[in-house]
């Protein structure tokens, strides 16, 4: 019995992890910081572009969808609510992502930890395009 209490699963240290990288690696900490800005600039322009006094609003493109259904440009209309998938990926990559980059690090090293903050980067800008896009700002 006192095994079972000896034995507890080691906590998930975020601090000391995050406190490690900014003393020995302080490419990882600015990538990180970066990825925070790029993610709350995204969650503000998100918001911004909701629009919820339209009760229809474009919410997807797809080429073979258009086809399908017979439209042309293949732009799908629903509701404003749909959209409020943005913002939510946009705190998924700010604190979700950093989090998870804390743990790839510990696990991994500093190199994949690189690579997956540069990859979420590319997934924000991915994101700001395609609601560009489907506003029609651009």
């Amino acid at each position: 019995m006192e095994d079972e209490k000896t034995k507890k699963k080691p906590k998930l240290e975020f601090r000391a992890t995050w406190r490690e990288i900014t003393k020995k690696q302080k490419p990882l900490m600015v990538a990180m910081l970066a990825l925070a800005v790029m993610s709350a600039v995204l969650l503000v322009f998100t918001l911004f572009t909701l629009r919820p006094q339209n009760t229809v609003v474009i919410v997807g493109y797809g080429d073979v969808y258009g086809e399908i259904a017979g439209l042309s440009g293949g732009y799908r209309r629903d509701s404003w609510m749909n959209m409020l998938a943005f913002p939510l990926l946009a705190v998924i990559f700010g604190v979700v992502h950093n989090f998870l980059t804390l743990r790839i690090y510990k696990k991994y090293g500093r190199d994949l930890a690189l690579t997956f903050v540069g990859m979420t980067m590319l997934l924000v800008v991915a994101t700001v395009v395609v609601i560009l896009r489907l506003t029609g700002e651009w």
